[in-house]
């Protein structure tokens, strides 16, 4: 249940800058964009954990290729909303000149990268069955 919740952060971090960008309400960017940002980084971060740990029970080969993919997006994804992030502090903002485009231009990115890495995840566990606990059947004997 980790996992849903960097992801919902992030799109909803990006629809904050749209927000801000669309009404110019610094409320937008200076809070609620900026603290979703954190809570999907910080949030990625503690998925991170059990993603390693699934990653390392990986035995099928089409399964391992379709997870480094994964493991390898949502790294690139992580690093750059960390940069988007870093852009936004005080110390940042001067790299970019207090503009706001780089910020949003590395939010699309990141959840552009998030998107495509999600497919691959859903592909793993609902194809390929990665981290699903097989239930048992309730069938009775005779059925």
């Amino acid at each position: 249940m980790i996992l849903p919740f960097p992801i919902d952060l992030w799109f909803f971090f990006l629809l904050a800058d749209f927000i801000y960008v669309w009404r110019g309400n610094p409320v937008w960017r200076d809070y609620i964009s900026f603290y979703t940002l954190l809570g999907g980084i910080i949030g990625a971060a503690v998925a991170a954990i059990p993603g390693l740990i699934d990653w390392l029970s990986l035995k099928d080969p089409k399964v391992v290729k379709i997870a480094n993919w994964h493991a390898r997006l949502n790294v690139i994804a992580l690093l750059i909303f960390a940069a988007s992030f870093y852009l936004r502090t005080t110390s940042g903002a001067g790299l970019v000149s207090g503009s706001y485009t780089i910020p949003v231009a590395l939010s699309v990115l990141g959840v552009i990268l998030i998107s495509i890495s999600g497919y691959l995840g859903g592909e793993m566990v609902f194809k390929h069955g990665v981290a699903v606990d097989a239930q048992p059947s309730n069938r009775i004997a005779g059925d």
